[in-house]
C-alpha cells in the first residue's frame, strides 16, 4: 500500500518539523507564553473538527473568518517571542562547531580566549567578595549596538583592575551594565530590557531583572553580581543560574559553553 511507505525524506521531513515545534516551544516557554500558544493550538484543533471533519455552518464560519485574519493576530501577540526565536536560529553558538571545521582554533586564540577568561572571573570574584554590584554583558552572535549606544563608550582591552574600577560603588559609570565585544569593554552605564513573562526570588533585584531580560531579547551571555549578598549569577537564552562558584563562572564565559541547564541548577520559573 503506497500510503504505507516511509522514505528518508519523509523521515527528515518529520525530523525538521518536530525541532521547528520543538524550538518554538522553547521559546514561549521561556517567555511565559505558553499557555496562550496552547490556547490557540486547541481553537486550530475545534476549527478542524467544526469546520473540516463535522461542516458545522456557522461555527465553522465564523472560525474560518477568523483564522484569516489569525496570522497577522498571532504576529502581533508574539512578536517578541517570534524576534526571540529568530535569535535563536540564527545565533553562532548553535553553528560554531561547522565555524571550528573549516577554521581550526590556533593556539594563539585559544591563550587569548584563556586570558579573557581569567581576567573576568578573577575581577568577578573580587567584586563579590567585596559584595560590590555589577551587570556584565558578553556580545555573542547577536548584535548588541542599540544597548551600547544607551552607555559611555569605552573601547579598552578587557582587564580585570578596569573592570573592578568601573564598577566601584562611587564611580560615575557603576549604574548600568558593562557590555564586551570581541576580548573589548565597549561601553558601560547601558540601560537593559528588564525581563518579561518570569518571576524571580524576592531577593533578586532590577539588577538580575535586567540581566534575564537582556538573556531573554538576545543570545548574549550576562553575569550579575548581587551587591547584598555578593553572589555571582549567569543568565542566557531567557534562565538564570544563582550563586555559582569561579568554575561554573570560566565554564559559562568559555567558548565552548552551550547549555546553562548543564552548569548549575535554574532558578527562573516561568509565568503561567
Amino acid at each position: 500500500m503506497e500510503w504505507l511507505a516511509f522514505s528518508f525524506k519523509d523521515f527528515m521531513d518529520i525530523l525538521l518539523v518536530g525541532l521547528l515545534l520543538y524550538y518554538v516551544y522553547d521559546v514561549l516557554r521561556k517567555s511565559g507564553s505558553a499557555t496562550i500558544f496552547g490556547g490557540i493550538i486547541s481553537l486550530i484543533l475545534i476549527w478542524i473538527v467544526t469546520s473540516q471533519i463535522l461542516r458545522m455552518r456557522v461555527l465553522g464560519g465564523i472560525l474560518d473568518a477568523l483564522f484569516s485574519v489569525g496570522i497577522v493576530v498571532i504576529v502581533i501577540i508574539f512578536q517578541d517571542e517570534i524576534k526571540g526565536f529568530l535569535t535563536l536560529l540564527g545565533s553562532t553558538q548553535r553553528w560554531r562547531f561547522i565555524r571550528r571545521i573549516f577554521k581550526p582554533e590556533k593556539n594563539v586564540e585559544v591563550s587569548r580566549e584563556q586570558s579573557f577568561i581569567g581576567m573576568i572571573s578573577f575581577a568577578c570574584a573580587n567584586m563579590a567578595k567585596k559584595k560590590t554590584g555589577a551587570l556584565i554583558v558578553i556580545e555573542q552572535g547577536t548584535s548588541l549596538e542599540q544597548y551600547i549606544h544607551t552607555g559611555e563608550i569605552i573601547n579598552a582591552q578587557v582587564n580585570s583592575r578596569l573592570i573592578e574600577n568601573i564598577f566601584f560603588k562611587n564611580a560615575p559609570l557603576h549604574d548600568g551594565a558593562m557590555i564586551i565585544r570581541d576580548y573589548t569593554i565597549v561601553a558601560a552605564a547601558c540601560i537593559l530590557p528588564v525581563a518579561q513573562g518570569q518571576e524571580l526570588p524576592k531577593e533578586m533585584g532590577l539588577r538580575h531583572r535586567s540581566g534575564l531580560g537582556m538573556s531573554q531579547a538576545t543570545d548574549a551571555k550576562v553575569i550579575i553580581i548581587s551587591e547584598e549578598r555578593g553572589e555571582i549569577s549567569i543568565a542566557h537564552n531567557g534562565e538564570m543560574i544563582a550563586d555559582v562558584t569561579t568554575d561554573q563562572l570560566q565554564q559559562f564565559i568559555s567558548n565552548d559553553f552551550t547549555d546553562l541547564g548543564k552548569i548549575g541548577t535554574l532558578v527562573t520559573a516561568h509565568a503561567v
